[in-house]
């Protein structure tokens, strides 16, 4: 049989070879009716029973998502359950329900039908693909409507090659990178959230390959080239051949990298940095460990509360640290007291709604007004420390009458365990969470009262520039390379070290391979970043030259826009490793 090449956008880099598995949504559209008058109230009631089931089941997936992918990752998913919530879009169903008479499932295919109309004629890009989102929501409504049982994708146990007309976020975010080797799909785009999430998870993935795709059967040979966005079915041997090669090469390069997670990072003229992990779980803490990390730089206790139906008694967390701590052994671990609000919600936790949540009642500002929570939390924290090196860190300070009253709690917790004879770490660091503009500019005021600053770019960038970074609207102004940005690291540096107080930076930028150089020569003390980028980073540290990136960073910080300074990182990272 003659080998065929589909093309499409490759969103995934990675080679693999393997046999294809064809999936397909079990719940397939049909003709639903109409009622009567009289069951009016009876349609609405399932309506509504089933909108409540599908968002306790996002809530799920978006706990699980938050522990495999990250908070950030974790809002694809958790944006679906804005439609549900939005008035646009349930309640048109129940008009439909009471004014012309259809079943629930016909006002929502309807309903559903409509959005997915409308996004997919948008102009921009990013909109469109959004029409995806929509049509998973409304697929897991109308199963719980029919009553159909949902494939769980996670289920798999043999390797394949996922062939789909399309994989929606909620199916993506099921994928286990070890039994789907990789995937395509009929339809989708660069910008689709399917993508964004199969990068994350490494999974080589080609999107956008057309109707021709559907013609592929079980268990036929296939070769995914993510790189190249290709998909070839049936390949000939030597096909194969030249693959398999290219498949020994990529494995030697990342098992390179992988030798360098063991190491220091060390710059060629000899400036040393840590490079650490941003975990959310003891799993993540295993990773972390086994991929070489230096430590954690960010423990994300939100995670641990996510995933429960009510709060974390102090025991419960205690294990949970405990456990996370003794895995990391004689490494630092910074934990990240409670930061919920803004993007991130507990369900069994009432916060009020807000106009604009982020600058709202959110991380420090609701513990210190919830004593007690942030009470059992500091005494969980602090009783892990007797088993290794813990540091405490805060977040969302944006004053020093804020740090002084977190100090001044933590100094109560203390004095209550030393007087029941509970072992802690007496001198524990503690220290702040820079990502708020006015800690920023106040950042040698703090140095002298705290022990050591981490620099949580994701937010500090957004505040600073005053962009909803999840707002497609307005997502291209955010770019931590705008030069007010960088004023602001270099202020924040400078007033640590002046203090000899070390600064690190668990943000995205920390993992941005292009801002590497200028990390290095700002002299940022730590990065931390996803486990899976530890050896790469290690890797481009070891070909730097602290003396080269600082001559760089100078002419940087003389330039005034960030198209200028991001054009002049891409050509110096190109050149320089």
């Amino acid at each position: 049989m003659t080998e065929i090449r589909l093309a499409g956008s490759g969103v995934s880099d990675g080679i693999r070879l393997g046999k294809a598995l064809c999936y397909t949504h079990d719940f397939q559209a049909q003709q639903f009716g109409d009622i009567e008058e009289r069951d009016i109230p009876r349609e609405i009631q399932r309506l509504a029973e089933a909108k409540a089931t599908s968002i306790k089941e996002i809530e799920v997936l978006v706990a699980e998502a938050q522990l495999t992918l990250g908070a950030e990752k974790a809002r694809i998913i958790q944006a679906q359950k804005s439609f549900l919530l939005d008035r646009a879009f349930c309640p048109e169903m129940e008009k439909l329900i009471a004014k012309k008479l259809f079943s629930a499932e016909k006002a929502a295919e309807q309903v559903v039908g409509n959005f997915i109309t409308i996004f997919s004629a948008m102009p921009n890009e990013y909109m469109r693909e959004r029409a995806a989102d929509v049509r998973d929501v409304g697929h897991r409504l109308l199963t719980v409507l029919t009553g159909t049982a949902r494939v769980k994708l996670s289920e798999l146990r043999d390797e394949v090659i996922l062939i789909a007309d399309d994989l929606t976020p909620t199916d993506t975010v099921q994928l286990n990178n070890k039994i789907v080797k990789a995937f395509a799909t009929s339809k989708g785009g660069k910008t689709s959230h399917t993508a964004i999430i199969a990068k994350t998870l490494g999974i080589p993935a080609v999107v956008g390959v057309g109707s021709m795709l559907a013609q592929i059967r079980d268990g036929q040979t296939l070769i995914i080239d993510g790189s190249a966005g290709l998909c070839i079915v049936d390949p000939e041997e030597t096909t194969i051949r030249r693959y398999r090669e290219k498949i020994a090469t990529e494995t030697a390069e990342q098992e390179r990298l992988q030798a360098y997670g063991s190491l220091h990072a060390v710059t060629a003229d000899g400036y040393t940095v840590n490079i650490e992990a941003n975990i959310g779980t003891h799993a993540d803490a295993v990773f972390a460990a086994e991929q070489g990390a230096d430590g954690v730089g960010l423990l994300r206790t939100e995670l641990m509360y996510m995933s429960q139906t009510s709060l974390p008694d102090e025991e419960l967390q205690f294990a949970a640290y405990k456990d996370i701590v003794e895995t990391i052994g004689d490494k630092p671990v910074i934990i990240r007291t409670l930061d919920i609000g803004g993007d991130k919600e507990l369900s069994y936790l009432k916060i009020p709604q807000e106009m604009n949540p982020f600058l709202g009642y959110r991380a420090i500002r609701l513990c210190l007004d919830q004593k007690p929570l942030f009470i059992t939390q500091l005494r969980a924290i602090l009783r892990a420390s007797a088993y290794g090196k813990v540091k405490i860190m805060f977040p969302m300070i944006s004053s020093l009458e804020e740090w002084r009253s977190t100090r001044s709690i933590v100094e109560e917790v203390k004095a209550d365990l030393r007087q029941n004879n509970i072992a802690f770490d007496e001198n524990i660091p503690l220290g702040i969470m820079i990502e708020v503009p006015s800690a920023a500019i106040l950042a040698r005021r703090f140095a002298k009262e705290v022990d050591f600053f981490s620099i949580g770019t994701n937010d500090l960038v957004q505040y600073t520039l005053a962009v909803d970074r999840m707002n497609e609207k307005v997502d291209y102004l955010y770019d931590h390379f705008h030069p007010a940005v960088l004023q602001l690291l270099q202020t924040i540096v400078e007033a640590a070290h002046s203090e000899s107080k070390p600064v690190g930076m668990c943000g995205g930028m920390a993992g941005d391979m292009t801002a590497l150089p200028l990390l290095l020569a700002l002299g940022l003390d730590e990065l931390s970043m996803s486990a899976t980028a530890i050896s790469k980073t290690k890797f481009a540290v070891s070909k730097m030259n602290v003396v080269a990136c600082r001559q760089l960073l100078a002419e940087v910080m003389e330039m005034s826009t960030t198209q200028e300074i991001r054009a002049k990182l891409e050509v110096f990272v190109q050149t320089g490793l």
